[in-house]
């Protein structure tokens, strides 16, 4: 017969059984990790080698294979005309143009586009001849601090031919029909790119003016 007293257990004797049962359990790990860590570890880069034109020139990288699209740009070819906002695709800031679609490069992989044709915003004009789009934003006064202006102009200029090319948006009242050249039409497809100074009014205004142009 065993009385109560026998299965008391005091503070001290939990506090050192559990140590001793998590010494135990951590002790497999412990060994393992010297292994571990002669190995490839998850931050070790895997280079690549990647091809495509932008703004029609040829070139050629090799790249950690985790370099977005915006950062080959950027800081491999040096074109800082693209910018990296929010870097999680939420502004348009980083908007190119891909073999004539429009993507948020901050959101896509550099080596994911070989062979592509990749338009930004130096690539539209030159100061001394600029894009239509670019004339108009100058025009309309389509910027203020002028940050996120290079992805609402690429943008732009993409927005009008998706809606030539007949491709529905959210707003469209037949899918089956060719968009209208409206201002909800624009609205809603350059909602993916933001302007922090609320320039709105006036890039809907430089937009429709390009359309209108082409229109006739």
């Amino acid at each position: 017969m065993h009385g109560p007293g026998d299965f008391e257990l005091s503070r001290r004797g939990v506090l050192i059984g559990g140590a001793a049962s998590v010494a135990a359990t951590a002790a497999p790990v412990a060994e393992a990790a010297p292994e571990q860590a002669g190995s490839a570890g998850a931050g070790t880069p895997v280079m690549a080698k990647v091809g495509f034109k932008v703004n029609g020139k040829p070139h050629a990288l090799e790249l950690d294979t985790r370099t977005t699209l915006l950062d080959a740009l950027r800081e491999h070819l040096l074109l800082g005309g693209t910018k990296k906002g929010c870097d999680h695709g939420q502004c348009g800031a980083c908007t190119v143009i891909v073999d004539g679609r429009r993507i948020n490069s901050c959101l896509s992989l550099a080596v994911m586009h070989e062979g592509d044709s990749i338009t930004t915003v130096e690539g539209l004009g030159t100061p001394e001849k600029l894009h239509p789009m670019q004339a108009a934003f100058v025009k309309h006064d389509g910027y203020q601090c002028g940050y996120c202006t290079p992805g609402q102009i690429c943008s732009a200029v993409a927005v009008l031919d998706e809606i030539r090319a007949g491709i529905p948006s959210h707003v469209t009242g037949d899918i089956a029909g060719k968009p209208a050249m409206s201002a909800d039409e624009i609205r809603e497809r350059m909602s993916g790119n933001i302007c922090r100074c609320g320039a709105y009014s006036n890039i809907i205004e430089a937009i429709g003016e390009v359309a209108a142009r082409r229109k006739a």
